[in-house]
């Protein structure tokens, strides 16, 4: 099992939006995939009743039992494990740094949420695990200077991922409603950005260097 974490320590990324549009991504192209939701909010266990559906099944996570819920994911057949925590640095991120594979760091191409890109960036690095940048929510025009300062900033602290993903109506409809952006317009060009970006987290997990056994709970 592989596993993917969406920290930051700011609000509003877009964490919650991302990792469901994702995990849907995944079990369309054959993943068998569960989302454990660390948020006190509970975005994505809302998100999952408003679907009705138990194809991608979505769990509350606490720091403390977030080793033994990946554990008992595992051992049921689970192929994918997205992680989403909440939108300030604390207990609930720490763990899910610690635990995933590969953190994903979502930031918008604005001063304040690149600047706590870099906070997170920093405790992941203390801690040795492997983590991306995404710069998420970008406005339609690529190549404004706010977009490409963004990217510059990022691309300096290492590891921006692609695609860059715009802010799109599709995602807003689509958590919505309970679906993902694959699911509400499949041949739209938020579908085409999740299954890129799906693409690119399934070759970075791929070439991953940290390369843990199985999981045993604690």
């Amino acid at each position: 099992m592989r596993s993917v974490a969406f920290v930051t320590q700011k609000g509003g990324s877009g964490k919650s939006t991302l990792a469901s549009s994702l995990a849907i991504a995944a079990h369309e192209q054959g993943e068998r995939v569960l989302i454990i939701d660390m948020d006190p909010q509970a975005t994505l266990v809302n998100w999952s009743k408003m679907r009705g559906l138990d194809d991608v099944p979505v769990v509350a996570g606490t720091p403390a039992k977030l080793a033994a819920v990946m554990a008992a994911c595992e051992q049921q057949g689970v192929t994918l494990c997205i992680i989403d925590t909440p939108g300030a640095d604390g207990a609930a991120s720490s763990a899910a740094m610690k635990e995933a594979d590969l953190s994903v760091i979502p930031s918008r191409p604005s001063t304040f949420d690149l600047w706590a890109s870099s906070q997170t960036r920093a405790a992941l690095k203390a801690l040795g695990r492997d983590f991306v940048f995404l710069l998420n929510q970008c406005p339609p025009a690529q190549q404004s200077a706010r977009v490409q300062e963004g990217v510059a900033a990022l691309e300096e602290m290492g590891a921006l991922i692609s695609p860059l993903v715009l802010s799109r109506v599709d995602y807003q409809e689509a958590a919505r409603y309970g679906w993902g952006v694959t699911e509400i317009n499949g041949y739209g060009a938020a579908a085409e950005e999740i299954r890129t970006l799906w693409s690119s987290l399934k070759r970075r997990l791929g070439k991953s260097k940290t390369k843990p056994a199985t999981r045993k709970a604690a």
